[in-house]
């Protein structure tokens, strides 16, 4: 720890949590309707790497952007480079927020808004404890750069564009994920299916596959009270049910919980909801087959286990989520998978096995893609020295873990995910209600100066 890194961001925590909030307050949300050259993701993104660079650029820092994908803040000399990667883009801010989600107002000592934790926040941190280290004139052996992508949520088109243009660091961590230390992530897979044919049931649920959907919009052939006795049947406590009457048959609105797709025990799926109570209703044969065998194959599954994909290793056990589905009357024109799994787990196996269940259904595949997992040595110079950052920070002797979450640190050698979610705060990312509290907002750029002076310091 720094004592001067420490009191310097202390002097200047004011400055910190108003450049947050003033960030928090662009929707920076991926846009493809409002595309153009240097706003590959859309005018909302653009600003939000703009003004961000801006505001390092005031600080005194050399900035680039690279063609609206990302942005560069460097820092120091020497022949090595160690990356900090921190996304400004974030997820859609859904429904059910006590406070706006773009408003970034604070109560009770927490900072609300969609981005606080989920990545603004610890980009911020990371901003400002590189600030920190700079104010105390330390000399480095390598060169520090932050590296501000756009695209972390949809596709890591950012990180690829940067890797195009740009030398990789030697050495990289990203705040995008849990203290202490990740130095182990899932591999990834994707999928989506559809279904063509004459469909009397509406459903829509979800707007991004990385996310539990929280809410659930249906159409059912049938009448308000049939809906409602089988909801009465039921008795599922988990999800909320709005029935309505309709032409020609019911709407009802299912509210479950929002969680992000790699942790989906933490959330409840409305659309599995949804899928439960169609189970149980008098639809037409073939909307009645097809809810039969998603209900038989998914249900309230969190590990593949109906589907005969769940295993685990040290790297954790497999997670299954569905993320969107749009079902008119054309049939299931998508429906999305996000499976996380063990980074010894047969990828073919998990997509044939994928195949064969959503056959059951007379569902087809549409595009199935993999991201492979990292592991990265405990004994590392990088691993040791930030767990030891850790340590040291808050006294105690915490080891290296695994994640299913996908970050920065998954696309680049030598690469780890370093904060700062923290184990006994509720989760709160791609939720409702996303939100950071100040004090570790605070203690988080100190966290960041410490690591930077780790590593990069003579």
């Amino acid at each position: 720890m720094s004592v001067f890194t420490d009191k310097w961001i202390d002097e200047h925590k004011d400055e910190l949590v108003e450049k947050l909030q003033q960030c928090v307050r662009i929707n920076s949300v991926r846009d493809d309707g409002s595309t153009r050259e240097g706003a590959p993701f859309g005018e909302g993104a653009a600003k939000c790497l703009e003004d961000t660079l801006n505001t390092a650029k005031e600080m005194g820092f050399e900035v680039k952007n690279l063609d609206g994908y990302c942005g560069t803040v460097d820092y120091g000399t020497g022949e090595e480079q160690l990356g900090i990667l921190a996304h400004l883009d974030v997820v859609p801010e859904g429904e059910g927020w006590t406070y706006p989600p773009y408003a970034a107002e604070i109560h009770d000592g927490r900072l609300y808004g969609r981005g606080t934790m989920d990545d603004k926040g610890p980009a911020f941190a990371a901003l400002f404890g590189l600030a920190a280290v700079k104010a105390s004139g330390v000399e480095t052996k390598r060169r520090v750069r932050l590296i501000l992508g756009c695209d972390e949520e949809c596709g890591m088109g950012c990180l690829h564009h940067y890797n195009e243009v740009e030398k990789a660091p030697d050495m990289c961590f990203s705040p995008d994920a849990s203290y202490p230390l990740v130095n182990s992530e899932k591999m990834i897979y994707n999928s989506a299916y559809r279904k063509e044919y004459a469909s009397s049931v509406r459903v829509k649920a979800g707007t991004v596959s990385n996310a539990v959907p929280g809410k659930a919009e249906v159409f059912v052939p049938v009448s308000a009270d049939e809906v409602k006795a089988a909801v009465a049947k039921l008795n599922n406590a988990d999800f909320t049910y709005n029935v309505s009457a309709a032409d020609n048959g019911a709407n009802v609105v299912i509210t479950g919980i929002a969680a992000h797709a790699s942790t989906p025990e933490q959330g409840k799926n409305a659309f599995l909801a949804a899928v439960q109570l169609m189970n149980e209703l008098n639809l037409p044969e073939e909307d009645a087959d097809t809810v039969a065998v998603l209900w038989d194959i998914l249900k309230f599954d969190c590990h593949g286990e109906s589907i005969g994909i769940d295993s685990t290793d040290d790297s954790g056990r497999l997670t299954t989520n569905v993320g969107v589905i749009e079902w008119d009357e054309t049939g299931i024109k998508r429906l999305t998978m996000d499976i996380r799994a063990p980074i010894t787990a047969n990828g073919e196996l998990i997509t044939e096995k994928l195949r064969d269940a959503f056959g059951r259904a007379n569902m087809i595949e549409t595009h199935h893609g993999w991201s492979d997992g990292y592991y990265v040595s405990p004994e590392s110079e990088l691993v040791s020295k930030l767990i030891g950052v850790y340590n040291a920070r808050f006294n105690v002797d915490a080891k290296p873990m695994a994640i299913g979450g996908g970050t920065y640190a998954r696309h680049l050698t030598n690469a780890v995910a370093f904060g700062t979610e923290r184990e006994d705060e509720p989760a709160c990312i791609h939720m409702a209600d996303e939100n950071i509290r100040i004090d570790h907002l605070i203690e988080d750029a100190k966290i960041m100066a410490d690591a930077i002076l780790a590593l990069a310091a003579k």
